[in-house]
């Protein structure tokens, strides 16, 4: 099923003093690419994140914040006597009378010694990637929500280009025959004045070379072609990315109603093709944002 890229999904949870929250984000581009917003404690589990997310998410600017507090006893830390002793002689020997509050130096460097960040690591870990899991799936949810509506309007744009081609295509032969009998008219009507009748080989010669310079019907063949391919892709089950590839039918279907509007000469041919290209840059628009 077609998805987009556009997508968000957040979990939390609390658990023995341990808060933990996760928020994702995810935008259209041409690859995968993410950014973690990661406490320092915690950024051991950064490739393992990556790791669970890649497994829903395959294409896609991915935005990652994890927040974390810490209330429980074990987040106590260890005051590093030797250090707050060094400041306070320090202190004393510019000024033996100075006051000096103690609880004032714990800001200091190396005062509070947080010597329990593997252990913590260890504990959350379990607890992360379940949020992560379920983070992910609230993305997916989004893209696959959005993605239905995306196919609609594609959907939407198919049958509008259809629709034209098949006139175009009907229209086809009789641009011919009218410009047979344009070009007879107007031979007759100059040769008359010198009294010369026109010679059916001419008029035959003239008609194929023109026939063959306005001759679209590989164009409308190869058209309809990728139409019947965008659609089959577009449509998959089996959620496997297809936005680049889509990308690619839309320049290639673009490519040949472009072809097709230099070798028409005909006014509402015109016009028709002028409807499907409009068509074609909303395609175009709206795949930017398909997975």
């Amino acid at each position: 099923m077609l998805r987009s890229m556009t997508g968000f999904g957040s979990a939390s949870s609390m658990r023995d003093g341990v808060l933990l929250h996760v928020e994702i984000r995810t935008v259209n581009n041409k690859f995968y690419k993410s950014n973690f917003r990661i406490p320092e404690v915690l950024q051991g589990l950064e490739t393992e994140i990556e790791q669970r997310i890649t497994s829903y998410i395959t294409r896609g600017s991915v935005t990652v914040t994890l927040k974390f507090s810490d209330t429980s006893e074990k987040a106590a830390a260890t005051i590093n006597t030797d250090a707050l002793k060094s400041y306070v002689a320090q202190l004393k020997s510019v000024d033996a009378d100075l006051s000096i509050d103690a609880a004032r130096l714990l800001s200091l460097p190396g005062v509070l010694i947080q010597d329990q960040s593997e252990a913590l690591v260890t504990h959350v870990k379990p607890n992360v990637l379940e949020l992560i899991d379920e983070a992910c799936s609230g993305v997916v949810e989004m893209r696959t929500t959005e993605g239905k509506a995306l196919k609609s309007d594609l959907d939407q744009q198919l049958v509008t280009i259809r629709e034209h081609l098949k006139f175009i295509k009907q229209r086809a032969p009789e641009i011919v025959a009218d410009y047979e009998t344009r070009l007879k008219q107007r031979m007759e009507s100059l040769l008359e004045e010198i009294g010369k009748s026109v010679a059916a080989e001419d008029v035959i010669k003239e008609v194929a070379v023109f026939s063959e310079k306005t001759d679209i019907a590989e164009e409308i063949k190869r058209l309809d072609g990728h139409l019947k391919q965008f659609d089959e892709l577009s449509s998959r089950l089996d959620g496997e990315p297809v936005g680049r590839t889509l990308d690619f039918l839309a320049q290639e279907m673009l490519r040949e109603a472009n072809t097709i509007a230099s070798k028409c000469l005909d006014g509402e041919t015109s016009r028709r093709i002028v409807e499907i290209k409009g068509a074609i840059d909303r395609i175009k628009e709206q795949v930017q944002n398909a997975e």
